[in-house]
């Protein structure tokens, strides 16, 4: 695959100067340290492992549902970083299962707690019981691995949110939000911080990813043009999230210092700039049909079509903001991250009225799009869902 930092825009990595500034203390902590990473096995959570790894800890489990991604992950550390004088054991575990509970109160208990898990994609929620998955993983999963995290004698509680909880338009971003409420109410009792950031270049499943896999299988690239979004780079991800984990104070909100005007980036731009890395010409087709037949005939000449198309599904942000208008984020503490401040204030009862809701919709095993939907208007009053009846998997 290309060199992902031209794709994106830039020519240097984010984060260098504030990794080297705080490297010692890095090492050191992670050192001492034992760690549990959930979801780890994914593009962040591997990203995150891997971080954690070189750093030699004195312990590090990984826990994810995917039992082919956890090889993945142990063969990529043993061919590329070798070993640790620590513990570094993997566990194919739905952290929302009985299991993983008894897991955890067998354990040996860690320090840190990294919960990388989620359903993050805008296209999940396309029906109402995929969106009532995505609440267990995203909310109440976070809720309760917080509250074993602490029972059994965790320093630190990480979990990971996304630059779509602010000001969110679809119901990826409003459940992360409602996950960033339920975590203020845990941070009363364990110190706990977070981190919004961009979309991860060619992570598991995103829209650049589908691109190797498109030309692996001769089949045409598309993408939106009019949908720009910040990018940063898999081990970017890892090193903000490690940041924000080992040297956030309670109730920090990290995010990636990016320019508007410099590093917002269309999907269609990327993709042209992916096929002249791969020694392709794009060629831009009127119908997927037609990109779909000139995929033979246009390979000959060292071109390659592409169908690029104005977004008009549902949830899709015309573009990406990390805080909003009513959060205060001090940009002074980190060269090339920015830190969101937060008090410990919490609606407890609007809170229980979300946990009563859900549970008595699911008592009745029947619900809908709009049932959730009405819940998530109540939870967050300026959710402006961008509704438009359409949906990612009705597209190429």
């Amino acid at each position: 695959m290309p060199d992902i930092l031209p794709l994106i825009g830039r020519s240097e990595p984010l984060f260098t100067s504030d990794i080297f500034a705080h490297e010692e203390e890095l090492s050191r902590i992670v050192a001492a340290s034992r760690f549990l990473v959930i979801g780890g096995a994914g593009s962040i959570g591997s990203a995150v492992a891997r971080e954690i790894f070189r750093r030699g800890p004195r312990l590090l489990h990984v826990v994810d549902i995917s039992e082919n991604n956890l090889v993945e992950l142990v063969r990529d550390i043993r061919s590329s970083l070798g070993y640790i004088e620590g513990e570094f054991a993997t566990f194919a575990l739905d952290c929302g299962s009985d299991i993983f509970d008894a897991f955890m109160s067998n354990g040996p208990g860690y320090d840190y707690v990294l919960n990388l898990s989620a359903l993050k994609h805008v296209r999940s929620e396309k029906d109402p019981f995929t969106l009532m998955r995505m609440i267990d993983v995203n909310i109440f999963n976070t809720d309760k691995t917080m509250a074993q995290a602490k029972e059994k004698g965790a320093q630190k509680y990480f979990c990971v949110s996304t630059d779509k909880a602010a000001n969110p338009v679809n119901m990826m971003g409003a459940s992360k939000r409602i996950m960033e409420m339920f975590l203020m109410r845990r941070s009363l009792d364990l110190t706990v911080s977070t981190a919004r950031f961009a979309n991860v270049a060619f992570s598991d499943g995103s829209l650049l990813y589908g691109f190797n896999r498109r030309m692996e299988k001769e089949q045409p690239l598309a993408a939106p043009n009019d949908v720009r979004r910040y990018f940063v780079t898999p081990q970017e991800s890892g090193e903000l999230c490690l940041m924000s984990c080992l040297l956030g104070e309670n109730r920090d909100i990290f995010f990636p210092k990016l320019n508007d005007a410099i590093n917002l980036i269309t999907f269609s731009e990327i993709a042209e700039k992916y096929l002249g890395r791969r020694g392709y010409e794009p060629v831009q087709c009127a119908t997927e049909d037609e990109a779909r037949q000139r995929v033979g005939e246009l390979k000959k000449k060292n071109k390659y079509p592409v169908c690029f198309f104005q977004s008009d599904t549902t949830g899709e942000k015309d573009f990406e903001e990390f805080y909003t208008a009513g959060e205060t984020p001090d940009m002074d503490r980190f060269e090339s991250m920015g830190v969101i401040k937060n008090g410990a204030g919490h609606d407890d009862q609007k809170l229980e009225y979300f946990v009563k809701t859900i549970r008595d919709l699911r008592a009745k095993n029947t619900w809908s799009r709009k049932d959730l939907i009405d819940i998530f208007n109540l939870m967050i009053p300026e959710f402006q869902h961008k509704e438009t009846g359409k949906f990612l998997d009705g597209k190429m």
